[in-house]
């Protein structure tokens, strides 16, 4: 499946395995992952909340968009959701296209629309308390 809500950990050989063609010259990826840093405070784990069939809905409406709107061949977009650790991947988002500039642009485009469309929502616990990250700003739970 190209468009994937999940709990399990990514594997990225399956993920590129679901867009190998020879007609394609590039892939770039775009890969997610909790860091144990942000707004300043230290961070243990990020828990991830979702409605799957809604945000997987979305996400695939937003791939076909990219299809449409870039002179690419594929995309896959996969999110986790969950309790995730730090150093864990979150979110991968692959594209192959003939050529690197329409690769990066859509994958870039990819990663934008996810974050501000897709029904997934962000809770960091740190050393400071709990918070949910709604875009650049974290609001203390």
């Amino acid at each position: 499946m190209k468009v994937r809500l999940m709990r399990e950990r990514f594997d990225i050989g399956e993920a590129l395995s679901l867009l190998r063609v020879p007609e394609c010259g590039a892939y770039v990826m775009f890969l997610g992952q909790v860091r144990n840093e942000s707004h300043g405070r230290h961070v243990r784990r990020l828990i991830y909340e979702a409605y799957p069939e809604m945000a997987e809905g979305e996400m695939a409406r937003i791939r076909e968009e990219a299809l449409r709107r870039f002179p690419i061949l594929d995309a896959l977009i996969w999110h986790r959701y969950g309790e995730l650790d730090v150093g864990e991947d979150t979110i991968l988002i692959l594209v192959s296209a003939k050529h690197r500039k329409e690769a990066f642009e859509a994958c870039s485009w990819l990663i934008d629309e996810v974050k501000k469309r897709v029904p997934v929502w962000k809770k960091e616990v740190t050393d400071e308390g709990t918070f949910w990250i709604e875009g650049d700003r974290a609001v203390k739970e």
